[in-house]
């Protein structure tokens, strides 16, 4: 949905359900979550977490294709300290 910027620029809100993107589907240990999320934001670039069910502490991994391979390699090296379970893609 376009919206004005404060500059006048018209801004495009794009969908995180793009082709363009993969994602995860993640339980994660709610004592666990602000520390995994420190770790995901400090790749750039690399991949955007989102809450898909705050009662179910599911999270969402968001990441471009080519970053697949260590998305799953970061996800599996910290899987068990962070009591994660990959719930589907």
């Amino acid at each position: 949905m376009p919206g004005r910027g404060c500059a006048g620029l018209t801004l495009t809100m794009e969908s995180a359900d793009d082709s363009r993107f993969q994602s995860l589907l993640l339980a994660i240990a709610p004592a666990g979550i602000a520390r995994f999320k420190a770790i995901i934001e400090s790749y750039d670039n690399l991949a955007t977490l989102r809450t898909e069910d705050p009662r179910h502490h599911y999270l969402r991994l968001y990441f471009d294709p080519a970053s697949a391979t260590e998305i799953n390699a970061l996800v599996d090296t910290v899987s068990e300290v962070f009591s994660i379970r990959r719930i589907g893609p």
